[in-house]
């Protein structure tokens, strides 16, 4: 009963947090009032909940990263392919070796898999962090959807490489060889089991409805279990359920671009889907910050596994790692990019240098978060042999030491690089979205006419039946509203009646037109989402 209660109150703290982050004088980002939030509970309650790491990892992750994977812009995450996947493939090993014998040599009483291990487990990044803090601070687009595409990805990568320093911890033998081809299989299985899985749901559910109906609330359900499926059966398979829940979600926005989810179905579903996210990030971080507590103390207590007798050599340590980190991510984003611009050079490809604030910020915007905390408590307890496994309190707390000064590196320093910075302005967004309205509107102006036709004349009288259709035409040729004037209490209704018929006709027909553009690759998938949003919400003023 007191799990519940810690529960309920960390639920009450996620509300609060929202609320206290615009009450402060000072600009703070909401995850560091959380996690704040969460070491106030954990003293308040004088013990906290035990972390599950296979729970944690089933009931936050899978949702989260499918949401991620449904709402990414799908052109910005294939324009920059390229970028992204050496950051989320490149940079992970990068750090993992550079890190591991970087720990190593700080601490030499930690086995070298364990540094390894520790160094896996901090190199994903979390894109959640980086949102909240950049939510009052101007961040490139395109930057931002990198940062995204990166963190969707390295956690994959981070997990298998912590995977195998563990078994190498616990065995003492490593293969290359056998790490590779099982990383082949982990990443491919996990993408093909998302999409297969999506695909196949969204398939069955089709067909169910066009024969037995289904409940309102069905479809919405639905959705929110598809990224606990593919979580759950790519585990199974001993893949990768974290790409699983990402593919899932990645097809999920291409399943949508058919239009046959109804628009009330698509508002409401937007709308529980905004409550999650709002929820599980809180109680990520605030289970962060409950937790803290009890890792702090532990760390404290196994300070002589390092060798020393001074608690402030934990400080020591979590800066040296976060600082080496850090230095890792700046060589290697800062020689990537001069790379990619040589080599676009070479090929005849005018690319302009990248601003160094520019790269500062992407260097510092590499913040972990809830990866890193469920993977570190997956350490075991004990070794093969019975002994305890070493260095574990250690390592749980210096992760977590990276998770808190990532994040209070880059809310410190993320605002005062991007402030200010004058970057090239990307108006192929704006055009994209306004050439989008524009067909839109033809499509609708066309709708409303056939459906002028389609109706009953002698339903109504021609004056306002004709009335009706040039205010709903006119609607569309100069977005403006024009006020009818009308005489009689029938005849308002009945111009009414009509111009909902022929207004509900040309949304219909701007909403098709839309899916058709995103379809042909004419438009991005979030310019189509949020156009049809915007459709939904009018058409549901509308509906009865």
């Amino acid at each position: 009963m007191d799990s519940i209660e810690i529960i309920l109150v960390m639920l009450l703290a996620v509300v609060v947090s929202g609320y206290l982050v615009r009450a402060l004088p000072f600009s703070m980002p909401l995850p560091l009032v959380q996690i704040g939030l969460g070491a106030v509970i954990s003293g308040a309650f004088n013990h906290g909940v035990t972390l599950d790491p296979g729970i944690f990892f089933l009931l936050f992750l899978p949702p989260l990263l499918f949401l991620d994977g449904w709402r990414i812009p799908k052109d910005g995450l294939f324009r920059d392919k390229g970028v992204i996947l050496e950051l989320a493939l490149g940079l992970v090993v990068f750090t993992v070796v550079g890190a591991g014998f970087l720990i190593h040599w700080l601490i030499p009483s930690m086995p070298l898999p364990v540094a390894f291990a520790l160094a896996a487990i901090v190199s994903p990044t979390d894109p959640i962090a980086v949102s909240s803090i950049t939510a009052r601070v101007q961040m490139p687009k395109r930057l931002m959807h990198i940062l995204e595409g990166e963190s969707l990805l390295n956690d994959a990568t981070g997990l298998v490489c912590f995977r195998f320093a563990l078994a190498a911890a616990l065995t003492g033998s490593f293969s290359l060889a056998s790490a590779s081809l099982i990383f082949i299989w982990v990443a491919l299985a996990g993408i093909v089991i998302g999409i297969m899985v999506t695909a196949g749901i969204s398939f069955a559910q089709r067909v169910l409805s066009q024969r037995l109906g289904e409940e309102a609330g069905s479809p919405i359900l639905i959705n929110l279990l598809i990224p606990f499926g593919a979580y759950l059966l790519a585990e199974r398979m001993h893949a990768s359920g974290i790409l699983a829940a990402v593919a899932a979600g990645i097809t999920m926005s291409y399943v949508e671009l058919s239009g046959r989810a109804l628009a009330a179905t698509r508002v409401r579903r937007a709308v529980v889907w905004d409550m999650v996210q709002f929820m599980l990030n809180g109680m990520m971080f605030v289970l962060l910050g409950e937790q803290l507590p009890g890792i702090v103390q532990a760390a404290s207590k196994s300070i002589a596994q390092s060798d020393h007798l001074n608690s402030w050599w934990l400080a020591f340590y979590a800066l040296s790692i976060f600082a080496g980190l850090a230095i890792l991510r700046f060589v290697w984003v800062w020689t990537s990019l001069h790379i990619n611009r040589f080599l676009s050079q070479r090929r005849g490809v005018q690319a302009s240098k990248p601003h160094w604030r520019v790269v500062v910020a992407t260097s510092l915007a590499g913040v972990r978060g809830a990866i890193t905390l469920a993977g570190v408590m997956t350490l075991p307890l004990f070794m093969p042999d019975g002994s305890p496994f070493p260095a574990r309190d250690l390592t749980i707390f210096l992760a977590s030491a990276v998770i808190l000064l990532s994040l209070i590196a880059a809310s410190i320093g993320l605002p005062r690089i991007l402030k200010g910075l004058e970057l090239p302005a990307e108006n192929t967004e704006q055009q994209e979205e306004d050439r989008a309205r524009h067909g839109a509107a033809l499509a609708a102006i066309g709708a409303v006419e056939k459906a002028q036709q389609n109706l009953p004349h002698h339903a109504v009288d021609a004056d306002i039946y004709t009335e009706a259709a040039a205010r709903v035409i006119g609607l569309y040729q100069h977005r403006v509203e024009s006020e009818a004037e009308s005489s009689g209490a029938d005849q308002i209704r009945m111009a009414d009646q009509v111009e909902r018929t022929l207004r509900l006709a040309a949304l219909a027909a701007e909403r098709q037109e839309i899916f058709q553009m995103a379809r042909s690759g004419q438009i991005s998938d979030a310019t189509s989402r949020k156009i049809v949003r915007e459709i939904d919400l009018i058409e549901a003023l509308y509906q009865k």
